[in-house]
């Protein structure tokens, strides 16, 4: 299982710092991204987890010829035509592709689209929040999805000691 994330152009650093975020917290393999904007705010760097040191941020011109073969290409955007994302059942090997906050996906992108997928909200939200969104759904309803308090003490900040009472018998 491969998951892949392309950015289109993105704003703002504060967003792909958020997307590194989820991607380390969601096991994302890659991120890819195309643009300037991002290079020119990259000082002002919001990766909080440094999870570049494990996961590949890479500049490219295409994000198209970063898909890996057995990938299915995935656009999350609001387009008229798009299938919203509960309803989608995610492949196991992925290529996400998300706009920019203040343009679209362009059409030769979404032609070549295994699958078009939106969020059903009232208003769109930006682009981390999407992102959040998309990978916390893949794993939702992913056979290999995982709980318990093993992982809860393995994520949690370490500050963070708080334990759910357990309920008497008799409620």
């Amino acid at each position: 299982m491969s998951v892949s994330i392309g950015l289109i152009n993105p704003k703002s650093p504060t967003n792909v710092g958020a997307v590194m975020r989820a991607a380390g917290c969601f096991r994302v393999n890659s991120v890819f991204y195309t643009g300037e904007r991002y290079d020119r705010a990259a000082k002002f760097q919001t990766d909080t987890h440094n999870v570049r040191e494990t996961i590949p941020l890479v500049g490219v011109d295409d994000l198209l010829e970063n898909v890996e073969k057995d990938a299915k290409i995935i656009c999350v955007e609001l387009v008229e035509g798009a299938l919203p994302l509960v309803e989608y059942p995610h492949p196991g090997n992925a290529f996400y592709i998300f706009g920019p906050e203040d343009d679209t996906i362009h059409q030769s992108i979404i032609d070549r689209a295994d699958a078009v997928v939106y969020i059903p909200t009232v208003g769109c939200l930006n682009l981390a929040a999407t992102v959040n969104v998309v990978l916390y759904d893949r794993l939702a309803k992913s056979e290999h999805s995982f709980a318990g308090d093993d992982l809860i003490r393995r994520s949690r900040d370490a500050n963070n000691k708080v334990k759910v009472k357990t309920a008497p018998d008799n409620v």
